[in-house]
């Protein structure tokens, strides 16, 4: 606090103030005292408010400094959070709430300034929409909003000239720079004139050479008009070609297709351009304007601080939000009707971006093939030049080939020749450092001769007044011919001069006239865009009132018909239900057997009394199983221990017969005897 308070004082005792305060004085001010003082800072920004606050209801006072400070987007500090007790110590001239409004205000002086200046002319008053209805308060909003905008274009280009670096007084110093050359030039000129009157015949070689330098002016002229005609020769060609290739292609196109063919590729030609025409290129240029028109409003705005830029952001936020939730809450209340139309959405929005992508990627292709067909004509033209040229045949080809021989013996004989002089070089080079060695060792036994014989630097100084002599003889040429070609110089910018005033007399007359038609011209346009803007607001307003009576029309004839289908397809089960009774009665009530037993409850008894007997056979099926169940299972082992042993005979033969094969056993007085 005590650094804001020493802030304060040290600014209200600089210029313009000059209040002679010290940190007690300050201190001990009363509240009208420091209300007077806020009223004249705010006065030093704002001229208007430079007001002696006696004079004045202490509301009023309130009212005047709450609007500026509202203007300049002053925000109270976060201790007084309450606007309404920021309101009554503004009033009652509370240091709480004075000290940091001036602590604010004298930080940043200029700024506020500059905003307070702006303010007069940027503030909008708000005009009520019912008088708006009016044509003449109309009229006279539209070129209270034109001024605001004229008013902000200028604003802005005269910021940029003070930042542009071009002074008033770098100016001055430049004329004054230019006017010092100028007087220069022309005494060079008068003096140039005297050494020229002093040779024989200077009229008649000052005639020859002016006339020698207007027939280089027209020379060059001529040279760039042969240029320029040239350059639109060769143009006017590739045109002619591009036209001949054209028609070519249309002839190959008229033959090869057939009138229907033509007709179609026309249709659809004319539907992509208007396709672009209406649909692509509006909407382009719609985004376009938009973008340019915010940006041309940001530019208009006043340079925000980051306190605003936050403020603004929460804003943002909280709009965003609330925006969601309205969405929210559109969505339940038509979701049944936008449910039924949500997947034709989709397939329109989905093939409107598949146009667009489409037209985009043709476009891309035109282009392409244009340059396609330009680098074709590129290459057509250097192949007519490659024809003009005839190639060698037989003989002359022969005598090409023995040329190139003859010419190829003599590169390397050149070759040979450039070793030699490589070679050469070299030794010249080497025996160029042995000299300047030697030169050196020469140079000190002379320094050191002229060191004993007491004139040391002799050769040296001697070796300076030659060059410098040589130099001064160069720049004296040089300087004379620098006059010459400055007196030249200047004669031709008079001649340019008075050549181009005579050729612009014409077109700045002519020019005048135009810009009187066009004052004109703008004048109507202006009364012609009011009509046209009135009635275009008319027509929208109109026109928005129509499209919700017909969107809501659409809404409820959209549930209407969804209600008629269904009430149609419960009316439909309901008949096909009622014929299927009235059919099963009365074939239920027939005498005729066949009849009754295409009944359904003819059907369904014959079904149940199948399935019933079908059950019972199946369940004394189930009862024999149950008894015979023990002695099948009897049985089954038995055959199981058959089959055992059937298999053990049969590997027990299978095993003697081959013992059998192998060898004889024979047992003789209780032994065992193999025989093989």
């Amino acid at each position: 606090m005590s650094d804001q308070i020493q802030f304060i004082v040290e600014k209200l005792n600089q210029e313009p103030f000059r209040k002679n305060y010290n940190l007690i004085t300050f201190d001990s001010l009363e509240s009208v005292q420091l209300l007077q003082l806020l009223s004249d800072v705010l006065g030093e920004i704002d001229p208007k408010h430079a007001v002696d606050i006696r004079e004045e209801l202490p509301e009023q006072t309130a009212k005047r400094m709450l609007g500026l400070l509202g203007i300049l987007k002053y925000k109270p500090p976060g201790s007084i959070s309450d606007l309404s007790a920021f309101r009554q110590g503004l009033v009652t001239g509370s240091k709480p709430v004075i000290h940091p409004v001036l602590h604010w205000l004298l930080q940043r002086t200029n700024e506020l300034k500059k905003r307070a200046y702006l303010a007069r002319f940027l503030v909008k008053l708000e005009v009520p929409a019912e008088f708006l209805q009016d044509d003449t308060v109309a009229d006279v909003n539209k070129q209270y909003e034109e001024l605001m905008e004229a008013f902000k274009n200028l604003h802005k280009e005269c910021e940029q000239l003070k930042t542009s670096g071009l002074s008033t007084a770098e100016i001055r110093r430049d004329i004054s720079a230019m006017e010092e050359e100028k007087d220069q030039l022309v005494k060079r000129v008068e003096r140039l004139k005297k050494r020229v009157e002093t040779v024989q015949n200077h009229q008649r070689m000052l005639e020859i050479a002016r006339q020698l330098r207007l027939e280089k002016e027209r020379e060059e002229s001529l040279t760039q008009q042969k240029q320029e005609q040239k350059n639109q020769l060769f143009h006017a060609e590739q045109r002619l070609q591009r036209a001949q290739l054209q028609l070519k292609e249309m002839h190959h196109a008229v033959v090869d297709s057939k009138p229907e063919s033509l007709m179609k590729k026309l249709e659809e030609e004319i539907n992509f351009n208007s396709y672009l025409v209406t649909e692509k290129m509006p909407r382009e240029l719609e985004s376009k304007k938009n973008s340019a028109f915010y940006l041309q409003k940001v530019v208009a705005e006043p340079a925000m601080s980051q306190s605003d830029l936050n403020v603004l952001e929460i804003k943002i936020s909280e709009v965003n939000a609330e925006i969601n939730q309205l969405v929210e809450k559109r969505m339940m209340k038509y979701e049944p009707i936008d449910s039924k139309f949500s997947m034709y959405r989709q397939q329109a929005s989905i093939i409107s971006r598949k146009k667009e992508a489409k037209a985009e990627e043709l476009q891309a292709a035109k282009e392409e093939m244009s340059s396609t067909e330009r680098q074709m004509l590129q290459k057509t033209d250097q192949a007519h030049k490659l024809e003009d040229s005839e190639v060698p045949k037989g003989d002359e080809f022969k005598q090409y080939v023995n040329k190139l021989q003859s010419k190829n013996t003599l590169y390397k004989k050149k070759r040979l020749e450039i070793a030699e002089i490589t070679a050469e070089y070299g030794i010249l080079q080497r025996t160029e450092e042995l000299l300047k060695q030697r030169h050196e060792a020469l140079q000190q036994q002379l320094q050191a001769i002229e060191d004993k014989k007491g004139i040391s630097g002799y050769s040296y100084t001697q070796e300076e007044l030659e060059r410098v002599s040589a130099v001064k003889s160069e720049i004296d040429e040089m300087k004379g011919r620098t006059l010459d070609n400055m007196s030249e110089m200047v004669k031709k910018l008079n001649a340019m001069v008075a050549e181009k005033k005579s050729n612009l007399a014409p077109v700045i007359k002519e020019l005048r006239q135009l810009r009187q038609k066009c004052q004109e011209l703008t004048q109507e346009c202006d009364e012609k865009k009011i009509q046209y803007d009135s009635c275009a607001a008319g027509l929208e307003s109109n026109r928005s009132a129509l499209e919700q009576e017909v969107k809501g029309l659409l809404e409820e004839c959209a549930q209407e018909e969804s209600n008629y289908h269904y009430i149609n397809c419960m009316k439909r089960n309901l008949e096909i239900q009622l014929q299927r009774a009235k059919e099963e009665v009365k074939a239920y009530i027939s005498p005729d057997p066949q009849e009754r037993r295409k009944a359904i409850r003819e059907q369904y008894t014959r079904m149940i009394l199948e399935q019933e007997n079908l059950g019972k056979k199946l369940r004394e099926k189930q009862k024999v199983v149950r008894e015979s169940h023990g002695p099948n299972m009897k049985q089954m082992k038995m055959w199981q221990d058959f089959e055992q042993l059937m298999e053990c005979k049969r590997e027990c033969f299978l095993r003697q017969q081959n013992q059998t094969a192998i060898g004889q056993v024979i047992q003789e007085g209780g032994k065992d005897r193999l025989v093989l």
